[in-house]
C-alpha cells in the first residue's frame, strides 16, 4: 500500500513537472514572438504559436495567473460574485469586432425561489443563463453559460506603475468569451477574495482544450421551405423571436437575410458601417451596438462621439465606450425590419455575424425618426 502511494505521488509530481515545463516553453516562445511583434495581441499571438488563447494565459503570458474553478457552474457563480467589484471594464469580442464598456453592472431583484424553478425545467434552464444582474445598465450582457469553461484571474503591470486585474473566461476550445477588468480600488479586495474562494486545485498551466468543431455547412436554399419561413417572419410579434425562427427552419443567420420577405431586408455595401458610425456621431443619434461570440452578447446603448481609424481598424474611442471593428473583413451588410423594429447587421467573409446596430428607444415607443433616417441613408449594395 505504501509503495503504491509513493508511486502515485511520484507520478503526480512528474505530471506537474511536465505541465510546468510545457508552460515555460510556451511562455518562452511567446516572449520571443512579442520581442519581434510587440503590438501583437494575445488572440493573434496564440494563432501564431498554434495554441489557444486560454493556453497562453494559463502559461502566464499575460501576467501572474490563477486558474479558477469551473465546476458547479463556476463561470456563472464567478460572474455573480463579480457584481461586487463595482466599476469594471467589460470586454467581449469575436474575430472582427471588440466591444469595451466601463461602468457598474445593475443587479436583478430575486424573482423565483428554488422550488418554483425545479417545478418548471424550462424556466430553470433559462435561469442558468442569468447571473443576478447585467441586464440593462452600462454592463449589459446576454449569457450562454453552457459555452463557458475555463476561468482565470490575471494580475499584470499596467501603465505608470498601475496594476491591472482581470477575470478572463474561455470556452472549451480555449477561445476568449468575456473579460472583466477591475476599475476601482474598492474592487481589489473583492477580486482577491474571489480568487481565494474559487481557486482551482490545479495550477500547472495544463488545459484539456477541445479541438474546434468544424463549421456546419449551410443548407442549400432549395432545401428550405422559403414560403413558410417568410410567413413566420411576417408573423413575428417581437424581434426576439427571430433567433428561434431561424433555428427552426435550419438556416444560418445570413441565409435568413437573403431569404427574408420582399421589402423587409435590403442589402448594404459593407463600407456603409462607416457612414452609420460617423453619422451617429455627427448627428447625435443614440445607437445600440450588439457584439457576440456564441457565449455572450454585449450591448452598448447611447450616443457616440469620436470615430477614428487606428491600426487598420475602425474605432469608436469614447471615455466609457470603445468599439474596434475590422471593417476590411466585412463581406455584407443588411438593413432589416422585424416586428416593426429596424436594425443594421454586418457579416464577415465567413458569413459570421460581426455586429448589429439598433436605434435606442423607450419601452413601448417606436424607434426614433433620426435612427430610421440614418439607417435608410446607408449605402446600398
Amino acid at each position: 500500500m505504501t509503495t503504491t502511494r509513493h508511486i502515485l505521488a511520484a507520478a503526480a509530481i512528474a505530471i506537474a513537472t511536465i505541465g510546468s515545463a510545457h508552460a515555460a516553453t510556451l511562455l518562452e516562445r511567446y516572449t520571443a514572438l512579442r520581442a519581434e511583434k510587440p503590438q501583437l495581441r494575445a488572440r493573434d499571438a496564440a494563432r501564431y504559436l498554434g495554441v489557444s488563447e486560454a493556453e497562453l494565459v494559463a502559461a502566464g503570458a499575460q501576467g501572474a495567473v490563477v486558474r479558477l474553478n469551473e465546476a458547479n457552474h463556476g463561470p456563472r457563480e464567478i460572474m455573480r460574485r463579480a457584481l461586487d467589484l463595482g466599476q469594471v471594464m467589460a470586454l467581449t469580442r469575436n474575430d472582427n469586432c471588440v466591444i469595451e464598456v466601463t461602468g457598474t453592472a445593475m443587479r436583478l431583484k430575486p424573482r423565483q425561489d428554488t422550488a418554483e424553478l425545479k417545478a418548471d425545467p424550462e424556466r430553470e434552464a433559462r435561469q442558468l443563463n442569468i447571473a443576478g444582474g447585467y441586464l440593462g445598465g452600462p454592463i449589459d450582457l446576454r449569457f450562454q453559460f453552457p459555452q463557458w469553461k475555463y476561468v482565470f484571474a490575471v494580475t499584470q503591470p499596467g501603465r505608470e506603475g498601475a496594476v491591472n486585474r482581470s477575470l478572463q473566461f474561455f470556452d472549451a476550445n480555449g477561445v476568449a468569451v468575456h473579460k472583466l477588468y477591475v476599475r476601482s480600488e474598492a474592487g481589489v479586495p473583492v477580486f482577491e477574495k474571489l480568487i481565494a474562494d474559487f481557486r482551482h486545485p490545479r495550477q500547472d498551466g495544463q488545459l484539456d482544450v477541445a479541438p474546434a468543431t468544424p463549421k456546419v455547412a449551410e443548407k442549400p436554399d432549395s432545401a428550405i421551405d422559403v414560403k413558410e419561413f417568410q410567413q413566420a417572419w411576417r408573423d413575428m410579434s417581437d424581434v426576439h423571436q427571430f433567433n428561434r425562427i431561424v433555428s427552426e427552419f435550419g438556416l444560418t443567420r445570413e441565409q435568413a437575410m437573403r431569404l427574408g420577405p420582399d421589402g423587409v431586408v435590403q442589402k448594404l455595401d459593407p463600407t456603409s458601417v462607416r457612414g452609420l458610425l460617423q453619422g451617429a456621431a455627427k448627428n447625435g443619434v443614440a445607437i445600440m451596438a450588439f457584439v457576440g461570440n456564441g457565449g455572450v452578447t454585449q450591448i452598448y446603448s447611447g450616443k457616440i462621439n469620436k470615430v477614428a481609424d487606428a491600426e487598420g481598424w475602425l474605432n469608436v474611442l469614447d471615455p466609457t465606450f470603445n468599439l474596434h471593428l475590422n471593417d476590411d473583413a466585412l463581406r455584407s451588410g443588411y438593413l432589416v425590419r422585424r416586428a416593426g423594429v429596424t436594425s443594421v447587421e454586418f457579416y464577415d467573409t465567413s458569413g459570421e455575424l460581426v455586429v448589429t446596430f439598433f436605434g435606442v428607444r423607450q419601452p413601448g415607443k417606436p424607434q426614433p425618426q433620426e435612427w430610421l433616417d440614418l439607417a435608410a441613408s446607408l449605402k446600398k449594395a
